[in-house]
């Protein structure tokens, strides 16, 4: 009933930092793409072959809401905002040939891009919103939630045309993360909410309720390296495997 009022977790649910989640959600992203990657495209529908498969795709689904969690919260937390979004741009670039290698084993592909620029452009809309509620929500909330719901449908719009990895949900999520960032089990719930067709996502959004709110001992291009270099191996094998 606490987190329900408070809109925040009780303090005994608290229990791991941003480093610890964050090798969380690096574990559940590796093992979705090596589910992917090596092991879908043998599956014939039946046998343990397609257990093992289901039960990485289910731990898989941890790792898109504390990503999007985390970009929030880095973008409150940063000391700037603008070094923030140059590297995730600059990691994006260097992330496209692995991601299109990994998910087509062609060199190049612009029918679906990378998470990076998913990251990016979520953190672009909510600072617009942010620089919209500095100007308008004095003024008139109505107004400025008004103004935030224009920029995330054309955000939303801009990730469709754009192919970037999953799209419009990605903008949603971290919208509903700004939205409610001192009031996180409200995020996360209504987060949840939008994306619900990834049904095993709760568990992902449930994760983000266990933060405790310090940061851990972090390595920041470690952090940046592991998306480009996991999906470049992964994309390598698939060429090299034929698969």
């Amino acid at each position: 009933m606490e987190a329900i009022k408070t809109g925040r977790p009780p303090e005994s649910w608290r229990v791991l930092n941003g480093a610890q989640l964050k090798y969380i959600a690096f574990l559940s992203m590796l093992l979705d793409h090596v589910n992917n990657a090596l092991i879908t495209p043998y599956l014939d529908g039946k046998g343990p072959l397609l257990h093992l498969s289901n039960l990485l795709s289910i731990l898989g689904r941890i790792a898109f809401p504390l990503f999007m969690y985390f970009l929030v919260e880095g973008f409150f937390k940063t000391r700037s905002r603008k070094k923030y979004l140059m590297n995730l741009l600059l990691f994006a670039i260097v992330s496209e040939v692995p991601f299109d290698l990994f998910t087509s084993r062609e060199l190049f592909n612009n029918n679906w891009n990378n998470m990076m620029f998913t990251l990016a452009l979520s953190l672009v809309t909510i600072w617009i919103v942010d620089e919209f509620k500095g100007r308008l929500s004095k003024k008139s909330a109505a107004l400025w939630y008004g103004a935030s719901i224009v920029v995330v449908a054309v955000m939303c719009a801009v990730a469709m045309f754009f192919s970037l990895d999953y799209d419009y949900h990605a903008i949603i999520v971290a919208y509903l993360f700004y939205l409610f960032y001192e009031k996180p089990v409200y995020g996360a719930a209504l987060g949840y909410l939008s994306i619900i067709k990834e049904l095993y996502s709760i568990l992902g959004f449930a994760a983000t309720l266990i933060y405790n709110g310090r940061r851990g001992k972090q390595y920041k291009w470690l952090n940046y390296a592991f998306y480009p270099v996991h999906i470049l191996i992964l994309g390598l094998l698939r060429v090299a495997l034929n698969i």
